[in-house]
């Protein structure tokens, strides 16, 4: 897979490797149980809700200044150790409030907008860092590996914390070990941070650093008839973000899972993402990718209504592996016709607009679903409400795919998980250096 010859290239793969391993580890150990944390110092239903939602859109709104921070820095390095070290020291608040057995909700707040502000900061960097360090010719290969070490690790971190706080709960220290977890999140950071400083950079790499200004960005959109995907996008994510940052309440409220309970949950919608994406891309090149955004779309409509049919544990876990399959569907197929047509150099600007509005339409969903659930003062009735607007909304963004451009080609995209979430599993963006292998195949309109 490496050149033999050339040790400087050996030295950077295994520690793009090390980086996603421990950085999988930081999110699953720390980002998957802050909104559990919120729910367990008492902040309630509403603020674990938000807490996982809203300080996304602060850290889309501050990854506009990477391209300043690179040029004040000359170096893609030197600014994502920076921002990967901050993220890590995020979780300090965290640990400190939970081995004093509370924290105020500005605390909370603070800590999880310097953890998304710092940690997508170093997106647009890191992607046009490790596209130089990958040769074109190995990056499928590459990137594949990476992205199976690190889904091990996350599911890992993820299982060894739910069991750890159901330990904890059990031994009435459940607030002390929510600590334990964030310390171990920094310093799974903080390790991930030193590989990324191993890793060279070609000298005057970050001076060539292309930043398109917002009407370029609108153009390019415009100009591979992306517009309509992202609409949809747009829309569909805020009507599923009335309901789905409620879904770590309810779980942990109403049906009163144990922690134990809600990891299994948590890992069965991962894992099936991770199981069926493989399979996502061969029905891509052999059916289309319209087939596929369809079984997606449809898929996750009904979501959260299924979630008010039964408590039963198996019920649960079979809609925990539905959700994880449709997520994938729709969100491989989507990716795939949103970035058709982007020429690779302006993908990296495309994708930060991408996360604005993405991030934009998470918060005002969560607000909307944050400010109701309060109105009518929590309850199952004020679960069971949020989860049926959320279907009809979705129900509604439908609507939007009618003469949507799907994708062409099929490229071999791989993902890179920015949290882990009960309702769909994770929180995915591309690695834009596998968007631009060669397509494999031509998968046709569909």
């Amino acid at each position: 897979m490496t050149d033999p010859a050339n040790p400087q290239q050996q030295r950077d793969l295994r520690a793009i490797t090390a980086d996603g391993v421990w950085f999988s580890a930081m999110v699953g150990l720390g980002e998957a149980y802050v909104p559990a944390f919120a729910l367990a110092v008492g902040l309630g239903a509403v603020v674990s809700g938000l807490v996982a939602t809203v300080p996304m859109l602060v850290g889309a709104l501050l990854q506009l200044v990477t391209p300043l921070g690179v040029r004040v820095l000359r170096s893609y390095r030197r600014w994502v150790v920076l921002c990967a070290t901050g993220q890590a020291l995020s979780f300090a608040p965290l640990c400190v409030g939970a081995w004093r057995g509370e924290i105020g909700l500005g605390w909370i707040a603070a800590a999880t907008v310097a953890y998304w502000a710092f940690g997508m900061a170093t997106s647009p960097a890191w992607n046009a860092w490790v596209t130089s360090l990958v040769p074109v010719g190995m990056r499928a290969r590459f990137f594949a590996r990476r992205t199976r070490w690190a889904q091990l690790s996350l599911f890992g971190a993820l299982t060894a914390g739910g069991l750890a706080l159901e330990w904890g709960r059990a031994q009435d220290a459940e607030l002390a070990l929510f600590g334990v977890l964030f310390a171990v999140a920094i310093g799974a950071r903080l390790v991930s941070s030193r590989y990324l400083a191993r890793q060279s950079e070609e000298p005057g790499l970050a001076e060539r650093h292309r930043t398109l200004a917002p009407g370029e960005v609108a153009a390019a959109i415009r100009r591979a008839h992306s517009g309509r995907v992202l609409i949809y996008l747009v829309v569909m994510q805020a009507a599923v973000h009335v309901a789905a940052p409620y879904f770590t309440p309810y779980m942990l409220g109403p049906l009163a899972l144990s922690y134990a309970g809600f990891m299994t949950l948590t890992a069965a919608a991962f894992l099936a993402r991770v199981a069926v994406l493989p399979l996502l891309g061969r029905l891509a090149h052999a059916r289309g990718t319209r087939v596929v955004l369809g079984f997606g779309a449809l898929g996750i409509a009904p979501l959260p209504a299924l979630w008010l049919v039964s408590d039963a544990f198996p019920y649960l876990f079979f809609l925990q592996l539905w959700s994880g399959t449709a997520w994938a569907a729709l969100e491989f197929a989507t990716m795939l016709s949103f970035f058709e047509g982007i020429e690779e150099r302006d993908r990296a600007s495309v994708l930060s607009a991408f996360n604005l509005a993405n991030a934009a339409a998470i918060a005002g969903g969560a607000l909307a679903g944050g400010a109701l659930f309060a109105w009518m003062e929590g309850g199952r009735e004020a679960y069971a409400l949020l989860f049926g607007l959320s279907v009809a909304a979705r129900l509604a963004a439908l609507l939007l795919l009618r003469g949507t451009e799907v994708a062409r080609h099929i490229l071999d995209l791989r993902f890179r998980t920015l949290a882990v979430r009960p309702s769909a599993g994770a929180v995915e963006r591309p690695i834009l250096a596998t968007a631009s292998e060669p397509p494999a195949a031509d998968a046709g309109n569909g």
